[in-house]
């Protein structure tokens, strides 16, 4: 039986996705009375991030229709009002493909202890050290045998982002945390590295000053080249007089004028700016700044991963919603909503007709005859758990790469892979997304880079893929290739060119994000879109803010939220009746005070 609610309310908030829980915050900071519902059982929506048995279940029940048939009719409506029933069509995910590239625990072969006790590669200094019985169990312990059993008997220790995205360390979000005292409600990692793929290889791009200065592959002019490039669009911006003439040009075209080597221009473009031969001038200096000014804040790189998973920022402001006396109810649908004089006057969500002032709905709820239209910029995604790291290191990384196109009618793709520190999968794994604007279907848009870096087939349990430690995941498939002839070249060329083998795979395609309203839809009605194509989550940030200053032009936008231990009772700010007790401790304070000061 469906909960009854109050029937009041200042603001109705319906989808719990990152920019409507932006908004009931917003709204219930400054004392507006909000309902926020959810017809899911989970907060997030395609924002959400799930464990993996969470995310079985999200995927078997998106192949169930789900046409919203429920009978409407019997709505009582005065004769100026009419009912528009709401629909989910405008957040349907498309093409779902999931593979596994292992077995089952019962296929497995019997591994014997002489395949187990292999001699890892990076480990000792191959002097022939004594290992006493106890390393041996150690290094047996540590070749992962992974099945399908055994990930989904792990489900807990896995958390799935629908929609990955990394905060710029002085990005909107960021500052929005922070101004607003929400920070407190969620915890982060830095980007330990940002990768580019150059000369036939990943390598690490150099983001700080210190960082360019030490990198070998770059000489001392392409270094003072590359700085000066850097500090005129950190300075200037791209209103300022350098960039006069360019403005209907792309950033490439501007680069051109400058003189600089491949290699500077590579790190500029596909590095820092992200950008490809399309991107407009404008915007290649705008992402640059960007870049740069998020620099030197928190780690080495402009770039901060949400532990736990994208998903946790929505609940953050789910939270803050709650504790200034905002009404939450999941699994609880929106069906329709009453619209009287070009205003939403209600909304009907089961037997209940709920009033309100401001209706603040993500796009999955919208009745069809208010969009004009379901916009352009859907996405393609796939996820991958793989059993190493893309680009070697020695310690485990949290690693994002831009690639571009390689051919025509090929979108970028940004990569981020996480390891167990960020708590995305178990020790021994690694978490792989991928993200592109769609132009077919998911597994064929990410397709290039899919087979640039994984090894996307399925697994022979024969072959020996051992990691003496989980962050290093240092690979011996051929131990007798690799001990004879040079052994340092052969190591160093094995260990680089093994791919990652993906152990299960999901293409998704999530629906555009920039969808339009046409002139009939309410005035008091406000559209969140959903997870958008940037990297970052400025987008939802500014939508909220938008939708804010839209319903209250006057208040300000999410205030700093008190501390527990700064909010004092109303009743205690006055003093209650005094006791004689009480009286005579007073004097007897005064008069100290009174001895001390003489």
């Amino acid at each position: 039986m469906e909960d009854d609610l109050p029937t009041e309310y200042d603001v109705i908030v319906v989808g719990t996705g990152m920019t409507e829980s932006i908004v009931a915050a917003a709204a219930s900071r400054i004392g507006k009375k909000v309902l926020h519902l959810d017809s899911n059982e989970y907060y997030g929506g395609l924002w959400a991030t799930f464990n993996f048995d969470g995310l079985q279940k999200w995927v078997e029940d998106l192949k169930i229709s789900k046409n919203n048939t429920k009978d409407v009719s019997g709505i009582d409506l005065q004769p100026e009002e009419k009912f528009l029933k709401a629909s989910d069509q405008y957040s349907t995910v498309e093409n779902i493909e999931e593979t596994w590239y292992i077995s089952n625990e019962a296929d497995l072969p019997v591994v014997s202890s002489k395949d187990t006790q292999t001699d890892n590669i990076g480990e000792g200094s191959g002097s022939g050290d004594e290992k006493t019985d106890e390393d041996k169990v150690d290094k047996k312990e540590n070749v992962k045998h992974w099945s399908i059993d055994r990930i989904r008997k792990e489900y807990r220790k896995f958390n799935i982002d629908l929609a990955p995205k990394l905060l710029f360390a002085r990005g909107e979000l960021v500052e929005l945390l922070i101004s607003s005292n929400i920070s407190r409600y969620a915890e982060f990692r830095s980007v330990s590295r940002v990768a580019t793929f150059m000369d036939g290889k990943l390598t690490q791009v150099p983001c700080s000053r210190t960082d360019v200065f030490a990198n070998k592959t770059v000489s001392l002019v392409e270094k003072r080249m590359l700085m000066k490039l850097l500090t005129s669009c950190m300075v200037q911006g791209a209103d300022s007089p350098e960039f006069d003439g360019f403005q209907d040009k792309t950033f490439l075209d501007y680069l051109n004028t400058k003189s600089l080597t491949p290699i500077v221009q590579h790190y500029i473009v596909e590095a820092i700016a992200m950008a490809t031969d399309k991107t407009s001038c404008r915007d290649g200096v705008n992402r640059t700044k960007h870049f740069l000014n998020s620099l030197g804040r928190y780690g080495s790189t402009p770039f901060l991963w949400p532990m736990y998973g994208s998903g946790e920022l929505p609940q953050c402001f789910c939270r803050l919603c709650a504790v200034f006396g905002g009404v939450y109810c999941l699994k609880r649908q929106l069906d329709g909503v009453v619209i009287d004089n070009e205003k939403c006057k209600a909304i009907i969500s089961g037997k209940q007709r709920l009033t309100l002032e401001h209706l603040v709905v993500g796009q999955g709820h919208l009745p069809p005859e208010i969009v004009a239209s379901e916009g352009e910029q859907r996405i393609s995604r796939g996820v991958f758990i793989t059993d190493r790291s893309i680009m070697q290191g020695e310690k485990e990384n949290l690693t994002l790469l831009y690639y571009p196109p390689e051919e025509p009618g090929q979108e970028p793709v940004t990569l981020i892979e996480l390891g167990p520190s960020t708590n995305a999968c178990p020790q021994g794994l690694f978490m792989v997304h991928m993200t592109c604007k769609r132009t077919t279907n998911a597994k064929e848009d990410l397709a290039y880079v899919v087979n640039k870096f994984l090894k996307a087939e399925p697994f022979d349990p024969l072959a020996i893929r051992s990691s003496i430690h989980s962050h290093t995941q240092t690979v011996s498939p051929d131990k007798r290739h690799l001990q004879e002839g040079n052994q340092a070249n052969d190591k160093e060329e094995s260990t680089e060119n093994i791919k990652p083998q993906v152990l299960w795979s999901l293409y998704l395609n999530l629906p555009a994000s920039d969808i339009k309203l046409n002139d009939s839809a309410p005035s008091n009605l406000h559209l969140c879109s959903g997870p958008d194509l940037e990297l970052d989550f400025d987008f939802a940030v500014n939508q909220a803010m938008r939708i804010f200053k839209a319903m209250y032009p006057d208040e300000d936008f999410l205030p700093r939220a008190p501390d527990p231990e700064e909010i004092v009772i109303d009743d205690e700010e006055e003093p209650g009746p005094k006791f004689e007790g009480d009286i005579e401790a007073e004097e007897k304070q005064d008069v100290e005070k009174a001895e001390k000061e003489e």
